[in-house]
Formats: C-alpha cells, sequence, structure tokens
C-alpha cells in the first residue's frame, strides 16, 4: 500500500474551534517501533472543546487535536512483526498506558492534549498503544471506543465491578453517558438516565434503560433516585457534571456507594463536602480514561454483547469546525463523528 509524502491535519492555537486550521505537513517515516495509520474516522469529546479554547489543563499549544481515532494500518516500523499492513486499529487515549495506573509521564503521553493526536490523515504511533477494532464494528463506530467508551468501561468494571441487580446512576446522554448506560445493562445492572430533553431520553430507554428522569422538570431528580431504590440510593454513578450536581448526586447515592467523578460539563466551583462524603462512606474515584489491557478486555465485552456505540451524526474531514460546533450545542446523543476518506 502506498504511502503518501504530504497529509492534511488540523491543528488549533487554543482560540476557538471556528479557529482551526487545515494544512498540508511532510509526512515522516514510522521508526522501527511505530506504525502508520490511515485515519479513517475520529470521534469527538467535551475534552476537544477545551483543547480548542486552550483550557484544558497543561495543555500543549499549537496541537493537532483530538484522542480518538480509527484506521488501518498502512506501513511498519522495521522491528515491528506482530501486527501486518491492513489490520483495522486505534491507537490508545494515552500512548504510554499499557496496564496498571496512571502516572505524571503517562498522562503527559494524551493525544489530542499533551501531544499531536489524530484530527489528521496519517500518524505514526507506537505499536504497544494499537488495540484492534473488533471485526463487527465500522471505522466510525470504532472511533468512539478509545476515550468515550473505555472511560465507561473503566468506570463500570473497574475496582470494584458493579455486578448484576445493582442500580447504576448516568448523568446525561453525552459519549461516555450512553456508554455508561449500555455496559451496565450489559452486567445486568438496572439503570437510571437523567437528561433535560426527552427526546434524548426516549433514545436512553430504546437501549434498554429503565428508568428516566428529565431533570429540568423534576428538579428533585436526587429524591425521585432514592424513590426508584426504595430509598437505598444507587450503588455506581457515572458523574460527568461536575461540581453543580454532586450533592445531589451524593444524596442519591447508597452508603458506601460510588461516585465516578469524571467531567465537570454542568460547570460550578463547589468542593466535596467532606463531612457528607465522611458520613455516608462513600468513595469518589476520579477517573482519567483507561489502559490498553482495559481497552482489550472492553473490547471482549463489546463483542460478546454486539453492543453498538450511538452515533448521532457524521461529518466529512473538510467540516470539523462544524462537527465542533454540534458537539458544542449539545443537541446529539452519544457521539459526534468526523470521517475521513
Amino acid at each position: 500500500m502506498s504511502v503518501p509524502t504530504i497529509a492534511r491535519e488540523y491543528r488549533t492555537q487554543g482560540d476557538g474551534h471556528q479557529n482551526l486550521k487545515l494544512q498540508s505537513v511532510t509526512l515522516s517515516k514510522p521508526k522501527a517501533t511505530e506504525v502508520t495509520i490511515k485515519i479513517h474516522a475520529v470521534s469527538l469529546q467535551f475534552r476537544d472543546l477545551m483543547v480548542s479554547k486552550g483550557i484544558y489543563p497543561q495543555q500543549k499549544w499549537d496541537i493537532v487535536p483530538c484522542s480518538d481515532g480509527a484506521g488501518e494500518i498502512v506501513a511498519l516500523g522495521e522491528e515491528v512483526k506482530e501486527w501486518k499492513v491492513g489490520d483495522r486499529v486505534c491507537p490508545n487515549f494515552a500512548l504510554d498506558h499499557i496496564h496498571g495506573d496512571v502516572t505524571e509521564d503517562i498522562k503527559f503521553t494524551g493525544l489530542g492534549g499533551h501531544i499531536d493526536g489524530v484530527l489528521r490523515e496519517y500518524i505514526n504511533v507506537p505499536v504497544h498503544s494499537l488495540v484492534r477494532i473488533p471485526e463487527y464494528l465500522s471505522y466510525e463506530e470504532g472511533s468512539t471506543l478509545p476515550c468515550a467508551a473505555l472511560t465507561a468501561y473503566n468506570a463500570c468494571l473497574g475496582p470494584v465491578p458493579l455486578k448484576g441487580g445493582d442500580y447504576v446512576l448516568v448523568l446525561g446522554t453525552g459519549g461516555v453517558s450512553i456508554f455508561g448506560a449500555q455496559f451496565a445493562l450489559a452486567s445486568g445492572a438496572t439503570v437510571i438516565v437523567t437528561s433535560s430533553s426527552d427526546e434524548k431520553l426516549e433514545v436512553a430507554k430504546k437501549l434498554g434503560v429503565q428508568h428516566i428522569i428529565n431533570y429540568k422538570k423534576n428538579v428533585k431528580w436526587d429524591e425521585e433516585v432514592l424513590n426508584i431504590t426504595g430509598g437505598r440510593g444507587v450503588d455506581h454513578i457515572i458523574e460527568v457534571g461536575g461540581p453543580n450536581t454532586m450533592l445531589k448526586c451524593i444524596n442519591a447515592v447508597r452508603y458506601a456507594g460510588w461516585i465516578h467523578v469524571i467531567g465537570f460539563v454542568s460547570g460550578g466551583d463547589n468542593g466535596i463536602p467532606v463531612a457528607l462524603a465522611i458520613m455516608k462512606t462513600i468513595t469518589f474515584r476520579g477517573i482519567l480514561i483507561g489502559s490498553v489491557k482495559q481497552f482489550e478486555d472492553m473490547n471482549r465485552l463489546l463483542t460478546a454483547r454486539k453492543i453498538r456505540p450511538v452515533i448521532d451524526k457524521v461529518f466529512p474531514f473538510e467540516e470539523a469546525t462544524e462537527a465542533y460546533a454540534y458537539l458544542a450545542s449539545q443537541k446529539h446523543v452519544g457521539k459526534v463523528v468526523i470521517k475521513l476518506a
């Protein structure tokens, strides 16, 4: 397979997604233990909006954005043995997070935030970062896996995995939230999803979610969660709201339950109330995506249950700024994807 010497990529200077710059660059050959991937699809995260605004913690400036890409191997470094041209793969979110816990060094190998990401036609990555895309998924579906899916998997099936019969509260209907609902359902849990949109909640219901709450119509949604669980509270919460939803989550979780802290899309600057956390013996767990090993484990669950990612809309590569704008509008359910030829 021939590989061009010139390829296109987007760059951001942290001055807003409307100023993403599409440019042509010289494509270098892969190093001895790297492969070249032709990117076929990229999915967007809330993090990508932050990077485009220059507000992501410790981000690199003048960066190729986006962490989640899917493509095919088109060239191999001279020492690469276990992969072949044509293999369908995703690089892991943090290239060096192979297994175990995150470290400072691993964190700074995060694509699209700390190092150049995947919003480009070709990328060279180390072989230790590669994960095969499940055969039944398209490139567009595969591109949703490295961040949103793996974060949700890490929350649901991390150090204390949820089990059949558990109650799981999922805030919202974005990428991580929808995957969280799907993984919880696949594991036999009873799932509660909140949203401000009845239309979005209907999508969740069609996935099999047992309980839905419109938090605009029911501002005491935490009390409704307690009613659903007979006053006990939920075992796990997929918490993407942040400070402005934390107090209600503390009320909604059971004693000794888990709150998986993933995002802060609702804003706010309140801290975690220590006294309440102690008195309910709650475990708060911050999650920064996951490892290659977890990615591989997740793919086995996806394949066993034939779980399909929920994709709201697909944009062509040339309309990346429009894709960002659609994500920022929060009209989507699940994932927003950019497709390359």
